[in-house]
């Protein structure tokens, strides 16, 4: 009895080797997938803010900016990313907002000029695949709010020269010939809605160049006016899903469908605050706990942004606490995915313009977190390939050719 009671625990605690074996090996299966997939991908963001605080505080994009900010040069590509378009983004009360814009973008051609191994500014499809073919980071410009443009289709024109594929027509502050959805829900009294006659003069001028029309940040009004008369694929930079998260800068059903309808794509945005319907509750009790500190800090001159920026780094636990998880960010994915199609949804992070990111998104170097996240749902290679970068090259070149 002993030989064979031995000899059945013998056989029982090899299967279990066997199955641990088989789990490890399926593990390491998954793991060499998912990051297969991701180096293969073209990976694209749509929206990183890095020039912003380059012109702001003056950080030095091809420097280690660790602990930091989000970005730099090596961790982009670190992160396997292949194309970034650099928002350039000012305050609608910027005075000589075209001069700024214009200084943000020579801070990004600086940085090529001293890392022409690293990364390249692009202008086209074609220069697109070739810097990527070479391992460089393909660069592009977005305009993040058309009052840079100050009411003149030549201002356009050259930003567009410069290397600029995307214009947001309106920021919060929005420029007066088209109106942001913070205009539209919190001004009664608006002297127009939407696009003014400038306005769609901007709109059809962008179709001519083969500029993005980007419609993040637009007011409802102005959204059916660009849909009604652009000629090419639209996107929006970094907008979320008002379904999920009602709030005025995510994209209700309808503007998602009239989106995939045009042929365009949602970049989604990693901003807690629009994939967390609870942020901002958790944001302001951890505000108002620290209200004497943040009053201070406003008086003595320093911007809203870095005064949360600032205390999020000093509370670190208590910041890290509220962060929502990477699943909710996937969520959004998958529901334009459900409602719309894989064909129409990609990523526009707010790296750099956002205080806190969601839990395991610490930094560009993240991405491939995405890519796994993805791969977990059920998504195969060809889905995630679209969903990292591959729908946003079609509306490129669209934008280019038709």
């Amino acid at each position: 009895m002993r030989v064979i009671f031995s000899g059945y625990f013998m056989l029982q605690t090899m299967k279990i080797k066997i199955l641990i074996l088989s789990a490890l090996f399926t593990l390491q299966l998954h793991a060499q997938s998912y990051k297969r997939i991701h180096d293969k991908a073209i990976v694209i963001d749509t929206h990183n803010d890095i020039l912003m605080k380059a012109a702001d505080i003056g950080v030095v994009f091809d420097r280690d900016l660790g602990g930091k900010t989000h970005s730099d040069l090596n961790r982009l590509k670190k992160g396997g990313l292949d194309v970034q378009l650099f928002s350039v983004y000012c305050d609608g009360d910027q005075q000589n907002a075209f001069a700024f814009a214009n200084r943000e973008m020579d801070s990004l051609d600086a940085v090529a000029a001293r890392n022409p191994g690293k990364i390249v500014k692009v202008y086209n499809y074609a220069q697109l695949l070739s810097a990527v073919k070479q391992h460089k980071i393909a660069a592009m410009f977005g305009v993040e709010g058309g009052h840079m443009i100050e009411g003149d289709l030549n201002k356009l024109d050259s930003l567009f020269k410069r290397g600029a594929r995307y214009l947001t027509l309106t920021h919060n502050i929005a420029p007066s010939w088209a109106t942001s959805a913070a205009d539209e829900t919190t001004k009664p009294n608006l002297p127009h809605k939407g696009l003014t006659d400038f306005g769609k003069q901007v709109v059809q001028r962008m179709n001519q160049l083969g500029m993005m029309i980007d419609v993040s940040h637009a007011g409802d009004q102005t959204f059916r006016d660009v849909i009604k008369i652009t000629t090419k694929p639209i996107i929006a930079s970094h907008s979320s899903v008002y379904r999920l998260v009602p709030s005025r800068r995510n994209l209700k059903d309808e503007q998602i469908l009239a989106i995939a309808k045009n042929g365009g794509v949602i970049q989604i945005n990693f901003n807690p605050g629009f994939i967390d319907s609870s942020m901002g509750r958790k944001e302001a009790a951890f505000m108002k706990m620290h209200k004497t500190e943040y009053d201070s800090l406003i008086k003595s001159g320093m911007a809203d942004f870095y005064v949360q920026d600032y205390l999020n780094s000093k509370y670190k636990t208590e910041a890290d606490s509220i962060r929502p998880p990477l699943s909710m960010l996937i969520d959004h994915i998958d529901y334009v995915v459900k409602l719309a199609g894989v064909n129409y949804v990609g990523l526009g992070s707010d790296f750099d313009g956002i205080n806190l990111t969601p839990q395991q998104l610490d930094d560009v170097t993240s991405y491939p977190l995405i890519t796994k996240a993805l791969v977990e749902r059920g998504y195969n290679k060809k889905d995630v390939t679209k969903i990292l970068g591959g729908n946003l090259l079609r509306v490129l070149y669209a934008n280019e050719t038709k």
